[in-house]
């Protein structure tokens, strides 16, 4: 079972659809004791952060998380699922994150040409190697929907990167947590590699 935590904060069911295609069972919940008994847990996620983090706190999940991710059960950040994880972001000054993975996220520069948000196909440099990207090629294209950045403050957690203004630290794998800045839900077939590649941990 798949507990995708429900916080309010969109694309809860395109996940849910991805993961059922793959034959897995999944349980949308907020309930603490729900996601501390699943197999695995995704943090899914469209936004701003500040708002995020604090329905986040309303709906007691802060916690949760952090004790998910303590406990060993493999979890996965998708998009602003992402971006929760670490400390702070330019989008919220003086909101704190998670914090389970240490680094910030920045607004993606200006750059004539570019426009912002960033919303399309970008290909993945892999950094390091990841379990999520097993079997799938360097330069694999992925969908992004995003106006802020992961800058991570430990290199050695980024497994993939993508160019955008900047070089974008778009997966990282911390132990048990995993997190993908674009959507895997949305990337086709290799969003699905990416995806069975989570449930097969």
């Amino acid at each position: 079972m798949i507990a995708i935590i429900d916080y309010d904060a969109g694309n809860l069911k395109s996940v849910e659809k991805a993961l059922n295609s793959l034959g897995e069972e999944t349980l949308i919940t907020r309930d603490r004791e729900e996601i501390l008994r699943a197999d695995k847990v995704v943090l899914p996620g469209v936004g701003a952060f500040g708002d995020a983090m604090d329905q986040l706190r309303q709906f007691g999940l802060v916690d949760v998380i952090r004790e998910v991710a303590d406990g060993g059960t493999p979890f996965l950040g998708i998009c602003l699922g992402l971006q929760l994880l670490f400390e702070s972001s330019e989008e919220s000054p003086g909101v704190e994150g998670l914090g389970i993975c240490k680094g910030r996220i920045l607004r993606i520069p200006d750059q004539e040409g570019l426009k912002i948000p960033h919303m399309g196909w970008n290909s993945l440099h892999f950094d390091h190697p990841g379990r999520l990207f097993a079997g799938i090629p360097e330069e694999a294209y992925v969908y992004f929907v995003h106006s802020y950045y992961l800058n991570a403050a430990d290199p050695e957690i980024v497994t993939a990167s993508t160019q955008y203004s900047v070089k974008i630290h778009a997966s990282v794998e911390q132990g048990n947590v995993f997190a993908c800045q674009f959507h895997p839900e949305k990337s086709s077939q290799v969003g699905l590699a990416i995806l069975q590649n989570f449930i097969s941990l």
